[in-house]
């Protein structure tokens, strides 16, 4: 699996990577696995199988 890069930005992600109140959770389009189910490159996750996601709730 691939880690993104600090200042990349995917369309599934909340934020950047890093930025503090989120945390990095499984791409829900492609289950983690960075590839869509024909086999195409995942573009929510940018083919992570990772998005950034905001934690806590409110």
């Amino acid at each position: 699996m691939n880690t993104p890069s600090n200042n990349q930005l995917n369309p599934g992600d909340d934020a950047v990577p890093g930025t503090p109140g989120t945390g990095e959770d499984i791409c829900d389009a492609c289950k983690g696995t960075g590839k869509l189910q024909n086999g195409s490159h995942c573009p929510n996750c940018g083919g992570t199988g990772i998005v950034t996601e905001g934690i806590g709730g409110g």
